[in-house]
């Protein structure tokens, strides 16, 4: 088993057959390190078997998705090199500052989604077995993250956990349960959310150690987490996580909580125009290349 891991927990809806998915994700993971620091990318290109993908989507919706329609848009994002000036203007654009104002106003006052129909109400609802564990179905999702991690921490090895929009709830609550339910040793090196709803009050207050207090409510088993949410990014709602999350800190359970939610575009295109949320986005993004690169790097060192 090698000593360095990365370990990718995806966000939600259907994805591609989970080889097919990885090799997508690895190609631009490679990508947003050489665009970040490219001394790098000729050892960790070299490294394929660190990186593991925690495919929970297919037990989840039962179906997958046909990579085909995905992989014309994947490469012309490898093309691009940023974000170009139409892509600025359309992630700050007048409309989306309207959709995160709302997106507020409901997470301030939830029951307002009972009263709404289309994206956010559809979300809510897709989410809503996971939280709620139907059919044991949150239980058996981050059992599948936690088979990769359990072996990992228990040798006390390098890991890199990055959690992608729902892929971050996951991350989070299975390191949760892995620090109080099953005592497990070990910490993961970085927590990497990207896109995440994490900071919301409606995921915050179903978090699985929501009801307790003091260190009992959060992980225990996170050196680092760095949170990356684009311009535009309707999900993360441009939370700042180092004060949503600030008593960890204060509790000693973290040594830092970084944001970089500022000046970051994720210039993802697909037939539908601009998707600020969508992953291959992000890895391909210098600032997700570099916490990647210096992770590497380091571990390599030490």
């Amino acid at each position: 088993m090698p000593r360095q891991h990365i370990i990718f927990v995806p966000g939600k809806n259907p994805k591609p057959p989970p080889l097919q998915h990885l090799n997508m994700l690895w190609r631009t993971l490679l990508e947003g390190v050489r665009r970040a620091e490219p001394e790098q990318l000729a050892s960790l290109s070299q490294r394929k078997e660190i990186f593991k993908l925690a495919a929970w989507n297919y037990l989840y919706y039962q179906r997958q998705k046909d990579i085909h329609r995905d992989i014309p848009w994947i490469d012309a994002l490898m093309n691009q090199h940023g974000p170009t000036n139409d892509d600025i203007r359309e992630a700050l654009a007048h409309h989306r500052k309207l959709h995160l104002m709302f997106y507020h106003f409901v997470d301030l006052f939830p029951f307002v989604l009972r009263f709404l129909s289309g994206a956010l109400k559809s979300t809510s609802e897709e989410t809503r077995q996971y939280f709620q564990n139907e059919h044991n179905i949150g239980c058996n999702v981050r059992e599948v993250l936690k088979k990769e991690l359990r072996p990992i921490l228990g040798n006390n090895e390098k890991v890199l956990l990055i959690g992608h929009s729902m892929g971050s709830i996951i991350a989070y609550d299975t390191l949760w349960e892995l620090s109080h339910l099953e005592h497990h040793p070990g910490k993961v090196d970085i927590l990497l959310t990207l896109g995440s709803p994490l900071g919301m009050r409606y995921v915050r207050k179903r978090l699985v150690g929501n009801n307790y207090s003091g260190k009992k409510k959060y992980p225990t088993n996170i050196q680092r987490w760095i949170n990356i949410s684009s311009t535009g990014d309707l999900t993360s709602l441009n939370h700042s996580f180092a004060h949503d999350f600030a008593e960890m800190k204060q509790l000693g359970l973290v040594e830092s909580i970084e944001d970089h939610c500022h000046g970051i575009y994720n210039f993802f295109h697909n037939e539908k125009g601009l998707n600020c949320h969508r992953s291959y986005g992000y890895m391909v993004n210098p600032a997700v290349g570099k916490v990647i690169a210096d992770w590497w790097q380091d571990t390599n060192e030490n």
